[in-house]
């Protein structure tokens, strides 16, 4: 999947926050290893970017 300058990756929901990930120039993502709405803990590989 080709993905393109600034584009919104991800959003992460915590504690009715939101954090919006972003990826800063053009590109394809790898591999998705997460599914929708998973419990995201520290250092989880969510996505590979290439």
């Amino acid at each position: 999947m080709s993905i393109f300058h600034f584009a919104f990756l991800v959003i992460i929901k915590a504690m009715k926050m939101e954090s919006t990930i972003t990826w800063p120039v053009n590109g394809k993502v790898k591999k998705i290893h997460l599914s929708d709405k998973t419990m995201v803990q520290q250092d989880d590989l969510v996505i590979e970017l290439g």
